[in-house]
Protein backbone atom coordinates (compact mmCIF):
# COMPACT_ATOMS: atom_id res chain seq x y z
CA UNK A 1 0.00 0.00 0.00
CA UNK A 2 2.94 2.37 0.61
CA UNK A 3 3.63 2.54 -3.14
CA UNK A 4 -0.02 3.33 -3.85
CA UNK A 5 0.03 6.06 -1.22
CA UNK A 6 3.19 7.59 -2.64
CA UNK A 7 1.87 7.67 -6.21
CA UNK A 8 -1.86 7.90 -5.61
CA UNK A 9 -3.48 9.42 -8.72
CA UNK A 10 -6.13 12.10 -8.34
CA UNK A 11 -9.41 12.66 -10.18
CA UNK A 12 -9.86 9.00 -11.04
CA UNK A 13 -11.36 5.95 -9.33
CA UNK A 14 -8.88 3.36 -8.05
CA UNK A 15 -9.64 -0.13 -6.75
CA UNK A 16 -9.01 -0.27 -2.99
CA UNK A 17 -10.31 -1.91 0.15
CA UNK A 18 -11.97 0.25 2.80
CA UNK A 19 -8.88 -0.14 5.02
CA UNK A 20 -6.60 0.97 2.19
CA UNK A 21 -8.80 3.99 1.56
CA UNK A 22 -8.62 5.05 5.20
CA UNK A 23 -4.83 4.72 5.15
CA UNK A 24 -4.59 6.97 2.12
CA UNK A 25 -7.09 9.59 3.26
CA UNK A 26 -5.45 9.82 6.69
CA UNK A 27 -1.98 10.33 5.20
CA UNK A 28 -0.82 13.96 5.88
CA UNK A 29 0.35 14.07 2.26
CA UNK A 30 -3.33 14.08 1.25
CA UNK A 31 -4.50 16.65 3.78
CA UNK A 32 -5.59 19.03 0.99
CA UNK A 33 -7.51 16.43 -1.03
CA UNK A 34 -11.16 15.45 -1.02
CA UNK A 35 -11.96 11.76 -0.62
CA UNK A 36 -14.72 9.55 -2.00
CA UNK A 37 -15.27 5.81 -1.60
CA UNK A 38 -17.91 3.72 -3.36
CA UNK A 39 -18.33 0.17 -4.64
CA UNK A 40 -14.82 -0.96 -3.67
CA UNK A 41 -13.08 2.02 -5.26
CA UNK A 42 -11.70 5.32 -4.01
CA UNK A 43 -11.23 8.71 -5.60
CA UNK A 44 -9.10 11.64 -4.46
CA UNK A 45 -9.66 15.16 -5.79
CA UNK A 46 -7.48 18.18 -5.31
CA UNK A 47 -9.37 21.00 -3.62
CA UNK A 48 -10.43 23.42 -6.39
CA UNK A 49 -8.67 26.78 -6.24
CA UNK A 50 -9.88 28.56 -9.37
CA UNK A 51 -11.97 31.73 -9.43
CA UNK A 52 -14.92 30.30 -11.47
CA UNK A 53 -15.41 27.32 -9.13
CA UNK A 54 -15.12 29.43 -5.97
CA UNK A 55 -17.58 32.07 -7.20
CA UNK A 56 -20.29 29.55 -8.10
CA UNK A 57 -19.60 27.75 -4.81
CA UNK A 58 -20.34 31.00 -2.98
CA UNK A 59 -23.46 31.77 -5.04
CA UNK A 60 -25.17 28.45 -4.28
CA UNK A 61 -24.52 28.77 -0.55
CA UNK A 62 -25.76 32.36 -0.50
CA UNK A 63 -28.86 31.58 -2.55
CA UNK A 64 -29.90 28.67 -0.32
CA UNK A 65 -29.29 30.69 2.84
CA UNK A 66 -31.36 33.61 1.49
CA UNK A 67 -34.23 31.34 0.41
CA UNK A 68 -34.32 29.56 3.77
CA UNK A 69 -34.23 32.86 5.67
CA UNK A 70 -37.03 34.42 3.64
CA UNK A 71 -39.21 31.30 3.84
CA UNK A 72 -38.50 30.59 7.52
CA UNK A 73 -36.90 27.21 6.85
CA UNK A 74 -34.62 25.74 9.50
CA UNK A 75 -31.25 25.08 7.86
CA UNK A 76 -27.86 23.60 8.74
CA UNK A 77 -25.26 24.15 6.01
CA UNK A 78 -21.96 22.35 5.52
CA UNK A 79 -18.99 23.33 3.36
CA UNK A 80 -16.71 20.45 2.26
CA UNK A 81 -17.94 18.20 5.06
CA UNK A 82 -17.13 14.46 5.20
CA UNK A 83 -19.95 11.90 5.36
CA UNK A 84 -18.96 8.33 6.20
CA UNK A 85 -20.82 5.02 6.15
CA UNK A 86 -18.27 2.82 7.85
CA UNK A 87 -16.85 0.07 5.70
CA UNK A 88 -18.62 0.93 2.46
CA UNK A 89 -19.08 4.59 1.45
CA UNK A 90 -17.67 8.06 1.99
CA UNK A 91 -18.22 11.43 0.31
CA UNK A 92 -17.03 14.99 0.74
CA UNK A 93 -19.40 17.14 -1.30
CA UNK A 94 -18.68 20.79 -2.00
CA UNK A 95 -21.86 21.89 -0.22
CA UNK A 96 -24.56 20.06 1.76
CA UNK A 97 -27.60 20.97 3.82
CA UNK A 98 -29.88 19.55 6.50
CA UNK A 99 -33.38 21.04 6.51
CA UNK A 100 -36.37 21.28 8.79
CA UNK A 101 -36.47 18.57 11.44
CA UNK A 102 -32.95 17.48 10.46
CA UNK A 103 -31.43 20.96 10.89
CA UNK A 104 -30.31 20.15 14.43
CA UNK A 105 -29.68 16.42 13.97
CA UNK A 106 -25.88 16.70 13.83
CA UNK A 107 -24.14 18.19 16.90
CA UNK A 108 -21.69 21.04 16.40
CA UNK A 109 -18.72 19.02 17.68
CA UNK A 110 -19.12 16.22 15.12
CA UNK A 111 -16.18 16.16 12.70
CA UNK A 112 -16.67 13.33 10.21
CA UNK A 113 -20.44 12.77 10.09
CA UNK A 114 -21.17 9.09 10.75
CA UNK A 115 -24.16 8.09 8.65
CA UNK A 116 -24.65 5.01 10.80
CA UNK A 117 -25.52 7.46 13.60
CA UNK A 118 -26.90 10.56 11.87
CA UNK A 119 -29.22 10.96 8.86
CA UNK A 120 -27.78 11.79 5.44
CA UNK A 121 -28.03 15.42 4.33
CA UNK A 122 -31.22 16.47 2.58
CA UNK A 123 -29.38 18.26 -0.23
CA UNK A 124 -25.90 17.68 -1.63
CA UNK A 125 -24.27 19.99 -4.20
CA UNK A 126 -21.16 19.39 -6.29
CA UNK A 127 -19.65 22.35 -8.16
CA UNK A 128 -18.23 20.88 -11.37
CA UNK A 129 -15.58 22.77 -13.31
CA UNK A 130 -13.48 19.82 -14.50
CA UNK A 131 -15.29 16.87 -12.87
CA UNK A 132 -18.67 17.06 -14.60
CA UNK A 133 -18.68 13.56 -16.10
CA UNK A 134 -17.90 11.93 -12.77
CA UNK A 135 -20.35 14.13 -10.87
CA UNK A 136 -23.11 12.97 -13.23
CA UNK A 137 -21.96 9.36 -13.12
CA UNK A 138 -20.25 7.62 -10.23
CA UNK A 139 -20.92 10.32 -7.64
CA UNK A 140 -24.58 10.34 -8.53
CA UNK A 141 -24.68 6.61 -7.77
CA UNK A 142 -22.79 7.22 -4.52
CA UNK A 143 -25.29 9.82 -3.32
CA UNK A 144 -28.17 7.54 -4.27
CA UNK A 145 -26.59 4.84 -2.10
CA UNK A 146 -26.08 7.27 0.79
CA UNK A 147 -29.78 8.17 0.70
CA UNK A 148 -29.66 11.94 0.22
CA UNK A 149 -32.99 13.42 -0.82
CA UNK A 150 -31.72 15.73 -3.53
CA UNK A 151 -28.49 16.12 -5.52
CA UNK A 152 -27.44 19.15 -7.58
CA UNK A 153 -24.51 19.54 -9.96
CA UNK A 154 -23.40 23.08 -10.78
CA UNK A 155 -22.03 22.90 -14.32
CA UNK A 156 -19.73 25.92 -14.12
CA UNK A 157 -18.70 26.08 -17.77
CA UNK A 158 -22.25 25.79 -19.15
CA UNK A 159 -23.87 27.88 -16.37
CA UNK A 160 -26.36 25.14 -15.65
CA UNK A 161 -27.71 23.29 -12.62
CA UNK A 162 -28.42 19.60 -13.12
CA UNK A 163 -30.75 18.68 -10.27
CA UNK A 164 -31.97 15.23 -9.22
CA UNK A 165 -34.54 13.99 -6.74
CA UNK A 166 -33.32 10.78 -5.10
CA UNK A 167 -35.90 8.13 -4.22
CA UNK A 168 -35.85 4.36 -3.68
CA UNK A 169 -32.16 4.05 -4.52
CA UNK A 170 -32.54 5.89 -7.85
CA UNK A 171 -32.86 9.47 -9.09
CA UNK A 172 -34.71 11.60 -11.63
CA UNK A 173 -34.13 15.06 -13.12
CA UNK A 174 -36.19 17.87 -11.65
CA UNK A 175 -36.79 21.52 -12.59
CA UNK A 176 -38.03 22.54 -9.14
CA UNK A 177 -36.52 21.60 -5.81
CA UNK A 178 -38.48 19.05 -3.84
CA UNK A 179 -36.74 19.76 -0.52
CA UNK A 180 -37.15 23.55 -0.86
CA UNK A 181 -40.79 23.90 -1.84
CA UNK A 182 -41.30 26.71 -4.37
CA UNK A 183 -37.64 27.05 -5.39
CA UNK A 184 -37.20 26.87 -9.16
CA UNK A 185 -33.84 25.63 -10.36
CA UNK A 186 -34.10 28.17 -13.19
CA UNK A 187 -33.99 31.02 -10.68
CA UNK A 188 -30.64 29.80 -9.37
CA UNK A 189 -29.33 29.39 -12.91
CA UNK A 190 -30.25 33.01 -13.61
CA UNK A 191 -28.33 34.04 -10.47
CA UNK A 192 -25.30 32.18 -11.82
CA UNK A 193 -25.62 33.92 -15.18
CA UNK A 194 -25.85 37.31 -13.51
CA UNK A 195 -22.77 36.56 -11.43
CA UNK A 196 -20.74 36.47 -14.66
CA UNK A 197 -21.06 40.24 -14.96
CA UNK A 198 -22.33 41.40 -11.53
CA UNK A 199 -20.72 41.27 -8.10
CA UNK A 200 -22.18 39.02 -5.42
CA UNK A 201 -23.79 41.87 -3.52
CA UNK A 202 -25.86 42.83 -6.56
CA UNK A 203 -26.71 39.21 -7.33
CA UNK A 204 -27.88 38.68 -3.75
CA UNK A 205 -30.02 41.83 -3.91
CA UNK A 206 -31.60 40.58 -7.13
CA UNK A 207 -32.28 37.18 -5.57
CA UNK A 208 -33.96 38.81 -2.58
CA UNK A 209 -36.20 40.77 -4.92
CA UNK A 210 -37.29 37.48 -6.55
CA UNK A 211 -37.98 35.68 -3.27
Amino acid sequence: MSQLQAKMPTDTWVNASWEEYLQVIDDPAHAETKGYYYNGRMRLEMSPLGNPHSRDHFIVISAIALFASVRGIDLDGHDNCTYRKMGCEEAQPDVSFYLGANAEAVPWEATIIDLDVYPPPDLVVEVAYSSLADDKGEKRLLYEALGVREYWIIDVQNVQIIAFEVQNGGSRRIAQSQVFSGLDIGLLEEALRRSRHMNHGKVSAWLLSQL
